[in-house]
């Protein structure tokens, strides 16, 4: 009778390794979250509240930001004047859209350093971030504003855990609460909620409180954090990922109900989506998104019959 072969002490070891390997990798990599979160939605009915960003199908796919060269960097939706903004941070300038991605005008910052960030706040108000110096800067823009400086500006510096190039990466704002959202792209990834800022009544007294949810940060199965969309209708949080490809919608309580792939196949999208870093929702629920360098997307849900 043929006796089988012992495996070698080094091919259990490489094995071993290999194993252990795999293992880390899949958690840098978030996989398996996200693989108990698609199994668990399988057989957990979505909530009615849910935004359900899996029903979201692509109409504007890839449409390049004509007379633009430097790469676009978040973006937010003005229901005022039913319009788009994004900001570059080469050439710092913040760039106004339109709804189909057409450049509506562009105004020049100067002392902005890093602009990497853009939130609507009420008509004609806005918060833009300085990355790596972590400000906030709240600016007010008229119709014939052509530049604006930040030295003329409201602005406040959080100074939290600075790290390089991984600072402030995305905005939401929640007009109710009177919260503005603000992302940490990674190390670590963080989500803070700022009370106080910008200030709205000059005869109150200036206080600003700064809130994070731990609990609600280790949940989420991505790897970074590009921007932010806070919904007003359901009070949900959506959190785009450039890096995981993924968009992420958060409930009151932090907890991940839906997502969205923004890979090739999915969402009826052509090709994946190759640098996501900005998303916006509007008044009827579309969502908006660029791309790095200068690519602009559209999606919606279909009508139901």
């Amino acid at each position: 009778m043929r006796r089988f072969a012992r495996p070698k002490p080094l091919f259990i070891l490489l094995s071993v390794i290999a194993l252990i390997a795999l293992i880390a990798i899949g958690q840098y990599l978030r996989l398996f979250e996200r693989a108990w979160f698609n199994l668990h939605t399988l057989w957990q009915p979505l909530s009615s509240e849910a935004i359900g960003l899996d029903q979201y199908r692509v109409e504007i796919e890839a449409r390049v930001i004509d007379g633009l060269d430097d790469d676009v960097s978040a973006l937010t939706f003005d229901p005022v004047r039913k319009s788009l903004f994004t900001v570059t941070n080469k050439n710092a300038e913040l760039i106004e859209l339109s709804l189909d991605g057409r450049i509506l005008r562009r105004i020049a910052l100067i002392g902005f350093g890093d602009p990497e960030a853009v939130e609507f706040i009420s008509a004609d108000t806005y918060v833009i971030t300085d990355e790596r110096q972590q400000r906030l800067i709240k600016i007010h823009l008229e119709k014939d504003t052509t530049f604006l400086d930040a030295a003329d500006a409201e602005q406040m510096t959080l100074g939290v855990h600075m790290s390089g190039n991984k600072g402030f990466e995305g905005l939401a704002y929640d007009s109710q609460g009177k919260r503005l959202f603000v992302a940490k792209e990674r190390d670590p990834m963080l989500i803070y909620e700022v009370h106080g800022f910008p200030h709205f009544n000059p005869e109150k007294s200036y206080a600003v409180h700064v809130i994070n949810n731990p609990k609600r940060d280790a949940g989420m199965f991505v790897r970074d954090l590009s921007s932010l969309q806070y919904d007003e209708r359901s009070g949900h949080l959506l959190a785009l990922s450039d890096e995981s490809g993924l968009i992420l919608e958060l409930d009151v309580d932090g907890r991940p109900l839906s997502t969205m792939s923004l890979s090739k196949g999915r969402q009826g999208l052509q090709k994946t989506v190759p640098q996501a870093e900005g998303i916006a929702m509007d008044d009827d629920g579309a969502l908006y998104l660029v791309s790095e360098p200068n690519l602009f997307y559209v999606f919606r849900k279909p009508a139901r019959n």
